[in-house]
């Protein structure tokens, strides 16, 4: 496990700085100890960085989805809030780069099921068409059709961030 860790430590923190927008430590053990518990799972047909990787953004997911994460997020203090606020001619809200994160991460998981798993291979796993057209089984051409419709949905949905 000593080797897993030192060989991917830096691929697994910055899988955990992209999604997250900051290092977390405590994603990071949480890999390493779902590696360790589903190593026995891995198949030798698939590269072991891609399926780290894959643990990563899991465990980056569910870190959204925890109470640590909503505690965290719901602790920021009145005056936090008012530097958030940008006094702009619309009045809006200039989001950080953990909340548009966060909205974007929302958005992915919006998406059916066959969209949002190209978006998470190709986008955050950095798979090729190629290999997620053998994962899923489908034509090359389907795999290139999905990821156009998906990030058209999410391009409309996702539109207000844009003006930032």
């Amino acid at each position: 496990m000593k080797e897993i860790i030192q060989e991917h430590r830096s691929r697994i923190r910055a899988i955990i700085k992209k999604i997250t927008g900051s290092y977390n430590e405590d994603i990071e053990q949480d890999v390493y100890i779902k590696t360790w518990q589903n190593l026995d799972k891995y198949q030798e047909s698939g590269k072991f960085k891609q399926w780290i990787s894959a643990i990563t953004a899991n465990v980056c997911r569910d870190y959204f989805k925890s109470g640590a994460y909503r505690h965290s997020a719901c602790s920021t203090s009145d005056d936090e809030v008012l530097e958030n606020v940008a006094v702009a001619p619309k009045q809006e809200l200039v989001l950080d780069a953990r909340q548009r994160q966060k909205i974007i991460l929302k958005a992915v998981d919006a998406l059916p099921s066959k969209l949002r798993q190209v978006v998470v291979l190709f986008e955050f796993e950095e798979w090729t068409y190629e290999q997620i057209a053998k994962k899923t089984g489908v034509p090359v051409g389907t795999v290139k059709s999905r990821l156009f419709n998906a990030r058209k949905i999410l391009s409309e949905k996702l539109q207000f961030l844009k003006g930032e």
